[in-house]
């Protein structure tokens, strides 16, 4: 390998070591920000022209070789980072001029707002993602505001609900986790470029139009603390990671409703794969790397608040390592959610194996259970006389409904073992009433369209 010369100036006696080169360049994936490097140039050109570090003319041919570079792609390697290839190709290019751009400014804040920059469009993409996701689930909870089916908890059948509400349960953590990107957008708003390596920069750099002109609220107030502030890129992991653990239980969901078991629902083929070995088989792959890829988020973002923990004020090369884990997240949901939001359209549902299963008398015997508090008997009292009843039936092999009245069950009582009464019955708000779950699929909606105004 060639030994490249010091990036750092003639102090150096020896050119870097290959083995240092291996470990410390980071062109490979810096790469990624090679737009964002080229926009923050341009906004410090025309600042350093403000401040009269620059003549007019050569601000101009600052401006217009980076737009040049711009149409370029960042290579892979020959490098330390995608900085100094940016520096490289405007010397090509300029001579000497190119170093002037690097007036009061340092790889420090230029790093560190190529990252901001980043982030707030990979925050606002995720955003957008995940209200197509919400927004197929409220389509299908529209459409299926009436489709009972089993509610589970322990991962038992529990209560009747419907399939409306159920996707519902999904949009509502999904409106969260929207909540989560507007909140790390709105943290990411400020602008570190101006705070040079720690101290800011000794330029007479009005940073309030530098930060307005990259498109940032406000600038960052302290430059020790901009340089090597990360809380932005940790924002966006936590979002992810959340996010993504939240469609790791529909996955989990929607895995154990299309088995053989169950067979609620079935996936369409095009987002099913085969068995290599047996004929019949119907995998759901996309949803079991929707779970692979929530352990490998919540892995990245343990590892990169591990990373931050520790470091002394101000940059740390650590820093660098920064990169990878956002990167790779920004690529994952880019994969993840159209894939979930193009399944949740397409699954076909099975409503009469669902019917037949949410009218199991077992997941009615609360409602029994409230017909008799309705008729004032304490409902410890009927829970334990429902209990001895389902006891008796199982030994009996009878239902619930076939056995004579006794221990104070009445046969009015029995009425109350009807699955479309018992879902008619649960129209608080956040019931699944089918009444509730279509206004509610309305209502929800209506904030998804005023989410997307939003952005």
């Amino acid at each position: 390998m060639t030994r490249r010369r010091n990036q750092w100036g003639s102090g150096f006696a020896e050119p870097a070591s290959a083995r240092l080169s291996r470990l410390n360049d980071s062109l490979s994936f810096d790469r990624a920000l090679f737009a964002e490097d080229v926009e923050g140039s341009i906004a410090w050109t025309e600042a350093l022209r403000e401040a009269r570090v620059l003549t007019v003319s050569e601000a101009r041919r600052l401006t217009a070789a980076l737009r040049e570079v711009a149409k370029r792609e960042a290579p892979r390697s020959g490098h330390e980072d995608v900085h100094s290839w940016v520096e490289a190709e405007l010397a090509r290019r300029l001579g000497p001029l190119a170093g002037k751009l690097h007036s009061g400014r340092s790889r420090n804040d230029q790093v560190a707002v190529d990252l901001r920059l980043w982030l707030k469009r990979a925050l606002a993409e995720a955003r957008r993602g995940l209200l197509d996701v919400a927004h197929a689930l409220a389509a299908r909870a529209r459409v299926e505001a009436a489709t009972p089916m089993p509610g589970y908890t322990h991962a038992r059948r529990a209560e009747p609900v419907t399939f409306g509400h159920w996707c519902l349960a999904y949009v509502e953590m999904l409106f969260r986790d929207v909540s989560r990107c507007d909140d790390a957008l709105a943290r990411a708003d400020e602008c570190p470029l101006g705070s040079a390596a720690l101290s800011g920069t000794p330029l007479p750099i009005d940073r309030a139009l530098l930060a307005r002109r990259l498109g940032f609220a406000r600038p960052t107030a302290n430059s020790l603390d901009a340089v090597s502030d990360r809380d932005a890129a940790a924002d966006y992991l936590y979002a992810g990671a959340m996010a993504l653990s939240h469609l790791s239980r529909l996955a989990e969901d929607v895995i154990a409703f299309s088995s053989d078991e169950h067979r609620f629902l079935e996936l369409p083929d095009r987002l099913a794969t085969g068995s290599s070995r047996m004929p019949q088989k119907k995998n759901p792959d996309l949803l079991e790397l929707v779970r692979g890829h929530a352990a490998r988020a919540a892995g990245d973002l343990a590892g990169f608040l591990a990373l931050l923990k520790g470091l002394p004020l101000a940059y740390d090369k650590d820093l660098q390592l920064d990169k990878e884990p956002v990167f790779r997240l920004r690529d994952t949901l880019a994969a993840v959610l159209p894939a979930v939001a193009e399944l949740v359209a397409a699954v076909r549902l099975d409503r009469a194996r669902m019917a037949e299963a949410a009218a199991d008398e077992r997941l009615l015997a609360a409602d029994l259970a409230d017909a008799l508090t309705g008729r004032g008997v304490p409902f410890r009292e009927a829970h334990a006389r429902v209990g001895r009843r389902l006891a008796r039936a199982r030994t009996a092999r009878r239902t619930l409904a076939d056995l004579p009245p006794s221990d104070g069950i009445e046969s009015r009582d029995l009425a109350a073992l009807d699955l479309g009464r018992a879902l008619g019955r649960r129209r608080a708000l956040g019931g699944t009433a089918p009444l509730r779950v279509a206004e509610a699929a309305r209502s929800a909606s209506r904030r998804i369209a005023a989410a997307r105004g939003r952005s």
